[in-house]
């Protein structure tokens, strides 16, 4: 029999300089593989607990307690039992935390663990992990959603939306999709170029221009859009997030960029408004995660119209999901493992949300690494849909390049992006 024969954790760095953790498991067959934990910067207050030190390194952002947890608490649970069991190694852990949000543990380094024992046990038995994850049914290859334009939280400019993206829909294989998003994205810089605006990424690696107002990344999209030689609407669709939650004000929500606070209503208006103007097929976070009344107005006068992604509002949670689903609250979810905590709790919400019709969007986090485990994850639950940042910057390019790999591999996979909004 195959056990765990050893775990151990380091602290590495992510994407935007910050330190998370490198969990390594090694089984007694002598295989092993380790797995990065991201970490986001527009959080849910909902979300599982990510540790950190709070002492002087890293201006209190070190990860040595995660690890340590890692090296000692986590490492004495799960020595010698069967890695194959998914279930069994998270529920353990979760026991051993003894907490509803990891605070004991740390949600970083339960995931790590999570992650790494998957990734293990398929190099183990020799196959992909998204096969591993998801057995003979994982064919579907995700359209993605290009964050090519950066507001909010995620750059230092005057856009109050956090993201502004591009999903390719009428493209016959994922490869193509790739190669058309990314000539939009080229044509999107030549044209802030001429505006005299800066070239300068964001987090997600999406541009980040100083506009007039939140309308304007759309109208110089739709010019990108063209000048690539593609249809809006038909080759290519806008999908946002407004990251509301980030803006929300008593009573309201402040744009600070058109100098005017919004009702919940006047904000749903607003969307209603853009979508009549332009082909935006998603909205994600339209109001805050403590906007239930909103939310359900938007539902009712979006939903049949457009995706409406809940991330803050149901953090990959799937009693949260629940709710929603009884409230009639949003047709998406957002799926980030680190906000739940395991690979396992990550597909149960997962199954819950496909079971009553949810959309699901796998997405990465605005910190990121080159671990690639959501290009797998995302094809493996056949979420049809990923959202992974822009076509730039090694830590986006990574899963972007490792779906290709995997779409060269499953020869045959279906592509949704031409069925996903029709």
């Amino acid at each position: 029999m195959i056990f765990i024969d050893d775990i151990f954790a380091d602290e590495v760095l992510d994407s935007r300089g910050n330190p998370t953790i490198r969990a390594t498991v090694k089984l007694s067959n002598g295989i092993k593989a380790n797995a990065i934990v991201p970490s986001g910067a527009s959080t849910g207050k909902r979300e599982a607990l990510e540790l950190r030190d709070k002492d002087n390194r890293y201006m209190g952002k070190g990860v040595l307690k995660a690890c340590s947890n890692i090296n000692s608490t986590i490492k004495d649970a799960l020595i010698g039992i069967n890695p194959f069991d998914q279930s069994l190694v998270d529920t353990i852990m979760k026991n051993v935390d003894g907490t509803n949000n990891y605070s004991k543990l740390g949600a970083n380094a339960v995931l790590g663990v999570s992650m790494a024992v998957a990734r293990t046990s398929a190099k183990s038995l020799g196959v992909p992990l998204y096969r591993y994850l998801g057995g003979c049914n994982a064919l579907v290859m995700p359209t993605p959603m290009f964050n090519i334009i950066n507001g909010g939280s995620h750059a230092n400019n005057s856009v109050d939306f956090q993201e502004y993206m591009i999903m390719p829909l009428n493209f016959d294989n994922f490869r193509e999709a790739l190669r058309g998003a990314t000539e939009v994205y080229h044509s999107l810089r030549e044209i802030i170029t001429k505006l005299g605006e800066s070239t300068s990424l964001g987090d997600e690696g999406g541009f980040a221009p100083n506009l007039k107002d939140n309308e304007e990344p759309l109208k110089i999209i739709m010019q990108a859009i063209k000048k690539a030689g593609y249809k809006p609407g038909i080759d290519m669709a806008i999908a946002m997030d407004t990251a509301s939650s980030e803006f929300a004000v008593k009573g309201g929500y402040r744009l600070e960029s058109e100098n005017r606070t919004l009702s919940s209503a006047e904000l749903v208006d607003y969307f209603v408004d853009l979508c009549d103007k332009y082909p935006i097929v998603s909205i994600e976070d339209g109001l805050s995660e403590d906007d239930w009344d909103g939310w359900k107005l938007m539902s009712e006068k979006l939903g049949n119209k457009i995706q409406i992604v809940g991330d803050d509002l149901f953090v990959t949670n799937e009693k949260i999901l629940s709710k929603g689903i009884e409230k009639g609250v949003a047709n998406s979810i957002l799926i980030k493992p680190n906000q739940i905590g395991s690979v396992s709790e990550t597909m149960q919400t997962v199954r819950l949300a496909q079971r009553n019709n949810y959309k699901c969007v796998m997405s990465h986090r605005s910190g990121e690494s080159e671990d690639t485990f959501i290009a797998d994850f995302a094809v493996g639950l056949n979420c049809g849909e990923i959202k992974t940042g822009a076509m730039a910057r090694s830590e986006r390019t990574a899963k972007y390049n490792r779906l290709l790999e995997i779409e060269s591999e499953l020869n045959g996979s279906e592509y949704l992006g031409k069925f996903l909004f029709k």
